[in-house]
């Protein structure tokens, strides 16, 4: 394993901010990052690779259920396992605080990610219709029980 999943703490926040901006067209400000880290129903994590934040996972808790907001994982680290590790690890922690079930919205054109969530046991929920901005697109709802 060549990376080290953690808890999001200050120091990893520019890396996420930058991280969004390159992965998401409709990225999270910093000042939104820097909100969740405050937010005790919020829990985070990162993969670090040495200083490099490889990638993360951000979810937040609504007992007993959480959501998945955003899993990104930077070009140089795909299709290595980071996001698979980043998954586990989200699961193990919140099955430790006793939520159980786990959703998330995925665009509907995201065939990797909808692969890995699917892989891991989350099946379609339900539609978001034009959930998604930049460009316009609907969500689709996966869920999977802890």
């Amino acid at each position: 394993e060549m990376t080290a999943i953690m808890p999001m703490a200050e120091c990893h926040i520019d890396a996420i901010a930058a991280l969004e901006k390159l992965c998401f067209s409709d990225p999270w400000s910093r000042n939104s990052i820097v909100s969740e880290l405050n937010n005790e129903w919020s829990f985070w994590l990162v993969a670090v690779d040495g200083d490099t934040v490889a990638g993360y996972i951000g979810s937040q808790l609504v007992p007993p259920e959480a959501d998945v907001m955003n899993l990104a994982v930077a070009p140089a680290y795909r299709r290595q396992g980071v996001g698979q590790s980043l998954l586990n690890a989200l699961t193990f922690e919140l099955k430790q605080r006793q939520i159980s079930s786990l959703s998330l919205e995925v665009r509907l054109s995201n065939t990797p990610a909808r692969t890995l969530y699917e892989r891991n046991g989350f099946s379609l929920a339900g539609c978001r219709k034009k959930y998604y901005v930049n460009p316009e697109e609907d969500a689709l709802i996966m869920r999977k029980e802890l």
